[in-house]
């Protein structure tokens, strides 16, 4: 979209499109207008009419094709799942033919909304959540977002009043990314590379954010790898002005929180039985088949409980790892056995897939591409997960969000549940998540290009995080919602990225009824002793009144999601909801220093690795061998680094690369 009367490379908009075809293989449409006009293309509409379109060539110097400016371009890839009919087609508008929406996601409540909408006067043509979004629109305004429970990623343009709205869903489960060009234009997408096709996109890596990812393994501001490509932050929307410019708004933020009235135990737990089941059945919703996730914990297992008794023979997956070179802590990693056991109480239809140490070297390639900026996680795993399920099914449930909205992860909470203040928290909990170049050595590891990053503090990007929180904490139940609200905001986000990119690489909708608004609203206001024990012994350690090593203490436990472990047991065996958290992870300490060793010197001991444009070879050297030698685990960082190393292979290359106009 332009601002004023710039005009748009149309010659770019197809091949923007294409480049997230994988995204929406089922249909494509397109929308261009400019003052009155409006031209409603499907894919191979605009094919045809292509040449014919107004084009800005990239020589100034040279005349235009035609004087007519287009000045907005809708462009949308289509998976078909409610109302897979041609009514469900996208571009579309209202039957004034002036709000147009292109619109990636599900609405879980959209009947409802409808409804409401009909006894308000309106009239629809389809079954589809989308129409539902416009006829909301235009009986709310913008404000309708805040009515949605589901997952979205939206551009609205608004052609009575000239503007155009992109939105997010509550806890960004859905992307979108943006950037305002040189000319004026500004341009958005699903994904990233659909920017990178358009021709005035110049290719460049943003340092900050470099420095930022190799601190945290993790991006928490809205920047990318990709220099001046934005991400638009989750429960956001941004409104574009055609007179030129455009403001952010945040509409809804996480507020964890101890409740102002107590109510009984068992109230609560009837309660989030009630949401839950709830939750799980409304995202059960589609005109195509559903499966799960089964990875053998308990998150999943409950959302496949409750999903089998709604679909006989319900597909279920689950990813395993070949365990022959594989010992200590790691042997644990692999759930098959704990998936098959709950496949066979649920009479599911169940596919496996077992990795071995090898997996990852061949699919890197694919992974990078697709995951295109790199997040939280060592996530190959989570990209064969998602090829095995999109074989079967085009949607998915998964059990992302338990634990960030009941505390899942104890040993961290516990950390600093005591403090002499608000600054003195900061100081622990940063400390803690510099998951991959400590502070001591940053300077060394980025010597290279440290000039362009050394006014960056990322202890006040961390710090940053919390600047929209309501309150400053000060009891022990307020810090841990603190954390609560930190690992919901960073932590959970990425894993939400990775897992959009990586199931919409196969054509494949993840859901995730835990972040259904009515359950999440319920876990925020939930007191945080339904959900952690020891919180008093854990205050004693941190202030040394006990003897017990902290150590000891802080190690992985099942002391968290305490009323949701009581809720569960109505589901899954109660083997199960008392296990120990354990994410989904690759055991990759044993491979990088065994079956990998080879793969990853070739990779990081290469004196010509791109990623030595950027980082200190010396000093990255030491910190691979400190792992390979077992003396530290060094698994998150070694994956990082491969991963970026083949991220500068694709997308940065030796002299960037730029969009359609330049291929």
């Amino acid at each position: 979209m332009s601002f004023g009367n710039e005009p748009v490379n149309t010659t770019c908009l197809k091949p923007m499109c294409d480049a997230i075809k994988h995204r929406g293989p089922d249909d494509a449409g397109y929308l261009v207008t400019h003052a009155d006009s409006i031209l409603h293309l499907t894919d191979r509409e605009f094919s045809r009419l292509s040449p014919r379109l107004p084009v800005i060539d990239s020589d100034p110097g040279r005349k235009q094709l035609e004087q007519t400016k287009w000045n907005t371009f809708l462009g949308f890839r289509r998976l078909s799942i409610i109302d897979t009919s041609p009514k469900g087609h996208q571009p579309m508008c209202d039957h004034s033919r002036k709000i147009w929406i292109v619109f990636n996601g599900e609405i879980y409540n959209f009947k409802e909304l409808k409804k409401e909408l009909i006894n308000l006067g309106h009239h629809f043509k389809s079954t589809t959540d989308t129409e539902v979004i416009i006829y909301a629109y235009k009986q709310w305004g913008i404000q309708c977002i805040e009515k949605l429970n589901g997952m979205f990623g939206l551009a609205l343009l608004d052609l009575n009043k000239n503007k155009c709205f992109l939105a997010r869903d509550r806890y960004g489960i859905k992307p979108l990314y943006y950037t305002q060009l040189e000319n004026r234009v500004l341009v958005f997408g699903s994904e990233i590379k659909a920017i990178l096709a358009y021709s005035h996109y110049r290719m460049d890596i943003d340092y900050e954010a470099l420095l930022e990812y190799f601190t945290f393994q993790n991006i928490f501001t809205d920047r990318t790898l990709f220099k001046n490509i934005k991400l638009l932050p989750a429960g956001h929307y941004m409104e574009i002005d055609r007179g030129g410019g455009y403001t952010h708004h945040r509409y809804w933020d996480f507020n964890f929180r101890e409740p102002e009235t107590l109510k009984k135990e068992e109230e609560y737990v009837e309660e989030l039985d009630r949401l839950f089941v709830q939750a799980v059945t409304r995202q059960l919703v589609s005109d195509v088949e559903v499966g799960t996730y089964l990875s053998g914990g308990m998150d999943s297992g409950s959302i496949t409980s409750v999903a089998a008794r709604h679909f006989p023979f319900l597909k279920t997956f689950t990813v395993g790892f070949d365990m022959h070179s594989v010992s200590g802590m790691e042997l644990a990693f692999d759930e098959r056995e704990k998936s098959e056991y709950m496949s066979y109480l649920f009479k599911t239809e169940h596919y496996e897939m077992v990795l071995k140490s090898g997996d990852m070297e061949r699919i890197l390639p694919r992974f990078t591409y697709h995951l295109e900026d790199p997040r939280v996680g060592q996530s190959y795993p989570n990209f064969f997960a998602s090829k095995l399920a999109g074989s079967f099914v085009k949607v998915v449930l998964a059990g992302t969000g338990g634990d960030e909205a009941f505390a899942g992860y104890p040993w961290r909470y516990y950390r600093t549940a005591s403090n002499t203040d608000f600054e003195d928290y900061i100081d622990k909990y940063y400390l803690y998540w510099q998951r991959l170049i400590p502070n001591r050595v940053i300077h060394d590891v980025f010597a290279p290009v440290w000039d362009k990053v050394s006014h960056v503090w990322t202890r006040d990007i961390f710090k940053d995080v919390f600047k929209h929180h309501p309150q400053k904490p000060t009891t022990p139940e307020e810090y841990i919602n603190h954390s609560l609200y930190f690992e919901s905001k960073t932590f959970m986000h990425g894993l939400l990225l990775v897992e959009d990119k990586l199931s919409m690489a196969h054509g494949l909708e993840t859901r995730v009824p835990f972040l259904d608004n009515d359950l999440m609203d319920f876990a925020l206001n939930m007191p945080v002793g339904l959900k952690l024990r020891n919180i008093e012994e854990a205050v004693r350690i941190n202030e040394n009144v006990l003897g017990r090593k902290k150590d000891q203490f802080f190690d992985k436990t099942n002391d968290g999601k305490l009323i949701l472990r009581k809720v569960m047991e109505r589901y899954i065996p109660e083997e199960i909801t008392k296990l120990v958290k354990q994410g989904f992870s690759s055991p990759d300490k044993t491979w990088f220093r065994g079956d990998s060793i080879g793969f990853v010197k070739s990779k990081l001991f290469n004196p010509k690795a791109h990623i030595y444009n950027f980082l200190d070879k010396s000093a990255v050297r030491t910190l691979v061998e400190e792992h390979l030698s077992g003396e530290k685990n060094r698994r998150l960082l070694i994956w990082s680094l491969i991963n970026f190393e083949e991220w500068c292979e694709q997308f940065n290359g030796k002299t960037g690369r730029t969009g359609c106009g330049d291929r």
